[in-house]
């Protein structure tokens, strides 16, 4: 196919989330989409005017880690005048963790990921892996990210979620109480959401701590579909 559309995979930061490796696994499919695809290992790209103004869509894999000030204001400003971007796990939802402006932009951050008791814990990341339901919202069910699609289970990290009600949120999971833990009520956090700000929409999904997770049929259709979703469309 001939590409139409520009995509910039943005990846780095924290290795634990393999950003090289999840960030291929969409590569191909980019590509059979329409897309060129342009692959950098540094944010410094966002404050490249002209580059910003280009790209249709941001895919970001960069857990933790820093941006200048820049490159945020890059990336904000592309993102408001249209450019759509999309990720999942901590290469989105826990990336710059001292940006107040980043974490506006994208409209949820990471708090924990609850472990498992700790008499069943091995002392690896595995401490983290969770058995947990994804459920769809009404608006999730009637979105076309999640069209045909149902609940279904992963036994993954299961994301707690700092968020505000500008998300329109597609899907969520539910932390229970344990009595391990300190909470003394079930919490909710969203699963799935998308974003608009300004001219430009925003795709997250909490799930995706492995490429495992990633290769999870519901996990996978629901970031190529958001993928697509939040590209921008119509050239300005």
């Amino acid at each position: 196919m001939t590409a139409t559309r520009k995509a910039l995979v943005v990846r780095g930061g924290w290795d634990g989330h393999h950003p090289v490796e999840a960030t291929d696994i969409f590569i191909p499919f980019l590509q059979e989409n329409g897309f060129e695809v342009r692959v950098e290992e540094s944010n410094e790209v966002y404050a490249d005017e002209s580059a910003m103004a280009g790209t249709d869509l941001i895919v970001q894999s960069v857990t933790m880690s820093e941006i200048s000030d820049d490159a945020l204001k890059g990336l904000r400003r592309a993102v408001e005048r249209g450019t759509g971007m999309a990720g999942w796990h901590g290469g989105i939802a826990d990336s710059y963790r001292s940006s107040s402006d980043y974490l506006q932009l994208i409209g949820g951050q990471f708090a924990t990921h609850p472990s498992k008791h700790p008499d069943a814990r091995a002392g690896d990341e595995s401490d983290n892996f969770l058995p947990y339901t994804v459920e769809l919202t009404e608006l999730g069910r009637r979105h076309e990210i999640m069209a045909g699609l149902d609940d279904f289970a992963l036994n993954t990290e299961q994301y707690w979620v700092l968020t505000d009600d500008l998300n329109d949120v597609l899907a969520t999971t539910t932390h229970p109480v344990q009595p391990y833990h300190p909470w003394h009520r079930p919490s909710t956090s969203p699963a799935v959401w998308t974003r608009e700000w300004g001219a430009g929409r925003i795709f997250v999904a909490t799930p995706g701590h492995s490429p495992e997770v990633l290769r999870d049929d519901n996990v996978r259709m629901i970031i190529e579909r958001g993928m697509l979703w939040a590209s921008r469309t119509v050239s300005e």
